[in-house]
């Protein structure tokens, strides 16, 4: 994966880490796109790894939309794959465990990358035979074979997609399926201004959730205003809110949820690419977040599409917004204790850091 440090520079924080936020179909490796767009007989419009970097690279700050759009460009030739898709999960897997993750949470939409009982067929694609089950069971496969070769630990998310309500019901179903297997929980992402009011079919799959145990998060105030986040909240039942800068701007919600200990799964160079921030870093709500000792993590969002890694999102919140190591490690005990993990182990994985971080062990929440 492209990356914008330095290989000879020392890592801004260099301990074991734990990532919350990062989508599986935005952290494709650009030579992986190219490998199956060969065998498949695809033809994309460039044939090297710097020019599709140029076709589906942010550069600069650009709307929701733009960013959106670039999946278009390389999707097609991973959707409806098997072999691509395995893949794509298992080298996701070695990539993170590069950038020093000992776990992570990876999230997707089953229905994106299959072809066959979807409605409508995603990425112009021909009906196939893979369904949105088998593409669940072909990334547990490949993150399952990633954790043995890499060891590190690796859960998925399963999305619903806003504009989609129709394929939400299916995605709950599959969370409850495979919840022994390694997928944790549901999320909701999309145009935020597609609200749950007008589209009933995620507020019927989040109460699913709620009934069957499943664990939930929402995209909501990311490029949104502060009553989505209210209504994830409120109505979806959130656990943890997927981004959530905008929540600032409703006093009463934000200290609400600062009281109530809600997690926002924040993405730094991602909010300044897709233009949800104010593009200069040092005015972010992350360092609100970092002020009011509010729980947060540090993620990558979709490190493909903003060549970027980990350890780029981190020298940004130090080199902008005055990040320490204490409060790197704070962050990572937060984003730990609030994984998707089962009780038991969650308690591992703290102790875990608490020992790498030369900590005081305990277990209290």
């Amino acid at each position: 994966m492209a990356k914008q440090s330095t290989n000879n520079s020392l890592p801004v924080f260099d301990k074991p880490k734990v990532e919350l936020h990062v989508h599986l179909d935005g952290a494709v490796r650009p030579e992986t796109i190219l490998h199956f767009a060969k065998k498949r007989e695809m033809k994309l419009p460039v044939d090297t790894v710097e020019d599709l970097l140029q076709l589906i690279v942010c550069e600069k700050p650009a709307s929701l939309t733009v960013f959106l759009g670039k999946f278009a460009h390389y999707m097609p030739v991973i959707a409806g794959d098997r072999e691509a898709i395995k893949r794509i999960a298992y080298e996701f897997v070695e990539t993170k465990a590069k950038e020093g993750v000992i776990y992570v949470e990876v999230r997707y939409s089953p229905h994106f990358l299959a072809n066959c009982n979807v409605d409508p067929l995603p990425w112009n694609q021909k009906e196939g035979d893979l369904t949105p089950d088998e593409v669940v069971n072909l990334v547990n496969q490949g993150l399952r074979e990633g954790e043995q070769a890499f060891n590190i630990k690796a859960r998925s998310i399963l999305c619903c997609m806003r504009h989609m309500p129709k394929w939400s019901s299916e995605v709950v179903e599959l969370c409850k399926k495979y919840r022994n297997e390694g997928v944790v929980a549901i999320d909701l992402a999309g145009d935020e201004s597609l609200n749950c009011e007008a589209f009933p079919g995620h507020r019927r799959a989040y109460e699913e959730a709620v009934k069957s145990g499943i664990h939930r998060t929402v995209h909501a105030g990311e490029v949104g205003p502060p009553s989505v986040v209210r209504e994830a909240v409120e109505v979806l039942k959130a656990e943890r809110i997927g981004h959530g800068y905008h929540t600032v701007e409703d006093q009463e919600l934000y200290s609400q949820l600062l009281k109530q200990n809600m997690h926002f799964e924040t993405c730094p160079i991602s909010s300044y690419l897709t233009g949800a921030c104010d593009p200069d870093y040092t005015k972010h709500p992350i360092i609100r977040f970092r002020e009011d000792k509010a729980n947060y993590s540090i993620n990558t969002d979709d490190p493909l599409i903003f060549k970027s890694t980990l350890e780029d999102d981190y020298k940004t919140v130090k080199k902008y917004m005055g990040f320490t190591e204490e409060e790197f490690m704070r962050v990572n005990l937060n984003s730990a204790k609030s994984s998707f993990l089962p009780e038991k182990e969650k308690k591992d994985l703290l102790n875990r850091l608490y020992e790498a971080y030369g900590m005081v062990k305990t277990t209290e929440f």
